[in-house]
């Protein structure tokens, strides 16, 4: 038995204003791109069933743009007679009940099966049978949603277990609703052949379970992610007794568009920029750090000037690390410091992580568009 397993597909996401020859979001047309490739490698594997294990769309309330992608490229997957069972994650889950789920869309293909009302469902076919546990907002729920599941083992069939949640770690990415997978209810994955997660954007195994795999995103909805590879997971279950012997995991890299770090040593500026290779950066999203940055240094290094040694980028992003030193905290310290980091450390105080890295890179193209007519003007 042959599936797929993808996820965190974020159909709608889009970020750093920059169009495509289309007039589209070129991010957003990333991570259609990155979803067709899926589809197209679907279409050449043949696999036994389909699994994404949530976050379709990026919103709950995705733009018409986004939902018409989707409906295209269900069409496709419905036509190949494939079983396809999709789960809801945090991003595409309403926060109230007032909302309307929008994986209900999909429910009158023939071959797509959708598991979204925040409570567990068995989707059963002759050979398997999918245990599907969608993202719930109220993670008190989740318990006797668990113990659901858990009566419902079938030892006739293959039994697979799907969830959107953060399993074998303690901590959350600060998401509306989020939840925990409780450690005491982890047993319940050997007695499954294999257990598909979503949620964490990175491919890999949980903890020493031989069996529980998150499949990773196919595009990056944040700088901070700098996995470069990104792609879905190929599973076979042979037909032995042994539940763990009979599995075989294989990760499917895609080709998505490159995450690149520079650096700059500030204390060495003229010599470490003139170094600079920019050969790999075309098309790229480029993260620039200027490192041992002074004070003083951030008034005068402006970042038209160093954008221009990127010209074939697609974006360019420009970090400063300031060098620590005794009159770090000095009243001439705070007032050589340039407006624009003095406006970043003003939204970092009030903003969450997420939301300060998002206004981060607006301030800063903010700043550099101004330094760009400024040096117009002179």
């Amino acid at each position: 038995m042959k599936i797929i397993h993808f996820s965190d597909t974020h159909l709608g996401f889009n970020d750093l204003e920059v169009l495509n020859d289309e007039n589209i979001n070129q991010r957003e047309a990333d991570f259609y791109d990155a979803f067709k490739q899926v589809v197209e490698n679907i279409k050449l594997t043949k696999p036994d069933y389909i699994i994404h294990t949530g976050d379709l769309f990026h919103r709950s309330s995705p733009s018409n743009r986004a939902i018409t992608f989707a409906l295209e490229q269900f069409k496709i997957i419905d036509s190949l007679n494939i079983p396809f069972i999709i789960i809801a994650g945090n991003h595409s889950t309403p926060r109230t009940n007032l909302s309307s789920p929008i994986l209900k869309i999909f429910n009158s293909f023939k071959n797509i099966h959708t598991s979204y009302n925040q409570v567990y469902k068995k989707i059963e076919f002759k050979d398997v049978a999918f245990h599907t546990l969608p993202h719930m907002n109220d993670e008190t729920k989740a318990l006797p949603q668990i113990e659901l599941c858990e009566k419902s083992i079938d030892e006739n069939r293959k039994n697979i277990m799907m969830m959107h949640c953060s399993v074998g770690a303690h901590y959350l990415m600060q998401e509306f609703g989020e939840w925990v997978y409780p450690k005491d209810k982890e047993y319940l994955f050997e007695k499954m052949d294999y257990v598909a997660l979503g949620h964490w954007h990175g491919f890999g195994q949980v903890g020493k379970h031989e069996n529980v795999y998150y499949s990773g995103s196919t595009e990056r909805t944040s700088l901070n992610d700098k996995r470069n590879s990104k792609g879905y997971i190929e599973l076979t279950l042979n037909e032995e007794d042994s539940l763990f012997g009979a599995l075989e995991v294989e990760y499917k890299e895609i080709n998505i568009r490159p995450f690149i770090t520079k650096e700059i040593d500030c204390e060495d500026y003229e010599n470490s920029l003139a170094s600079l290779d920019t050969s790999d950066t075309k098309d790229a999203i480029v993260e620039v750090k200027l490192k041992n940055l002074s004070s003083m240094q951030s008034i005068e290094i402006q970042n038209s000037d160093i954008k221009e040694r990127f010209s074939e980028a697609m974006s360019v992003n420009i970090k400063r690390e300031f060098k620590s030193s005794a009159n770090d905290n000095s009243v001439e310290g705070v007032e050589a410091q340039s407006i624009e980091e003095f406006f970043l450390e003003h939204i970092k105080e009030g903003a969450e992580d997420k939301e300060y890295d998002r206004l981060k890179n607006k301030v800063q193209e903010l700043f550099a568009s101004y330094e760009e007519v400024s040096d117009d003007t002179n």
